[in-house]
């Protein structure tokens, strides 16, 4: 008997049907997961044109993370509810380029682990070392697939879903002066964060002033919002993690801009509410009861929809001369304390 399929990606499917005169849609790449070939698509909206700056919303890297795919996809299916009927929407999509692999791991998914159906953790398989010690097997190892947060074999290929994100980044975002990322996690802390490169080093990122004025921005323009902005190296370093891996590339070429972020929904929170979510593999990372999820699935569209606009009117905010010396320096002084000493 055929396993069903995803109830994810028969929304994306469905959602690819409704919106096919607005979409551009691709297979990035097919994974296999006992037997059945599940299709990773990655889809856009917007102006084509390497003009202007694009964003990239990436989801469902860990099988079992569920709700960073639903998130996505409630985002999608907004957007394109409101292009049957928001002038201002299709002026923004003018001037902008909005990316979308809401499923990046559908075999990891469908068999409910956190690994692709290879045992390969998806965010320890870059082909980068941590450059300080990590903490032992979350921080990526190469021991057993049968333990967690396995890297994959040293020398080899990235996985294949890993090598799909870096072709679309590459095509559609690193082409562009000017691009944000957002990958939606969950499964840490009891608060929502957003974290920013470093995870293999305690080292600032090159455009540190840069995050801490989008930052000053989202805060200034929600000052209720309820997120805490920080680098992933505040909490914990890992091998092969995959937007320091891009980051990296990116600034190969110092006049672009890319800023990639992981929205690391605070998990624990939901399961201190209800502890019972704890007999489940899949309590810890998602939330069960139905308000709680109607409250996660519509919490984050701001967060969403401010990066799309920040990415359109990022030329009006970007920090230069003596703006961004003061970014810097509050930057430091809010993140790395200890290099001013």
């Amino acid at each position: 008997m055929t396993a069903p399929r995803l109830p994810e990606l028969l929304e994306l499917e469905r959602l690819i049907e409704e919106g096919a005169a607005d979409l551009d849609v691709r297979i990035a790449c097919e994974v296999n997961s006992r037997g059945e070939r599940l299709p990773v698509y990655a889809l856009a909206l917007g102006n084509p044109s390497a003009q202007v700056p694009a964003v990239g919303f990436f989801g469902g890297v860990h099988g079992l993370e569920r709700i960073g795919t639903q998130v996505l996809l409630v985002y999608l299916r907004s957007l394109l509810a409101r292009l049957r009927w928001d002038h201002v929407l299709h002026q923004q999509l003018a001037t902008v380029r909005l990316v979308f692999m809401p499923l990046v791991n559908p075999g990891g998914m469908s068999q409910s682990t956190r690994c692709n159906p290879q045992g390969v953790d998806l965010m320890r398989n870059a082909p980068i070392d941590a450059l300080d010690q990590v903490p032992f097997l979350l921080g990526g190892q190469r021991h057993s697939p049968r333990l967690p947060w396995y890297r994959g074999v040293a020398g080899a290929p990235m996985e294949a879903e890993n090598q799909a994100v870096c072709r679309i980044v590459e095509d559609e975002l690193l082409t562009r002066r000017f691009s944000l990322a957002l990958d939606c996690h969950s499964g840490f802390g009891l608060r929502d964060r957003i974290w920013f490169p470093h995870a293999h080093t305690t080292t600032p990122i090159r455009h540190l002033a840069d995050i801490n004025a989008l930052e000053d921005l989202f805060s200034q323009t929600y000052p209720n919002h309820n997120y805490l902005f920080e680098p992933q190296s505040r909490q914990y370093l890992t091998h092969g993690d995959l937007w320091d891996y891009l980051y990296l590339k990116a600034t190969e070429d110092g006049q672009r801009v890319f800023l990639p972020f992981t929205l690391e929904m605070g998990s624990w929170l939901w399961v201190k509410k209800n502890p019972r979510q704890l007999l489940t593999r899949q309590g810890l990372f998602n939330p069960k009861p139905v308000h709680r999820l109607q409250r996660v699935l519509r919490s984050h569209l701001v967060w969403l929809d401010f990066l799309a606009r920040a990415a359109c009117g990022h030329e009006r905010w970007l920090p230069s001369g003596a703006a961004r010396t003061h970014h810097q320096q509050q930057a430091f002084a809010r993140w790395y304390p200890d290099a001013l000493l």
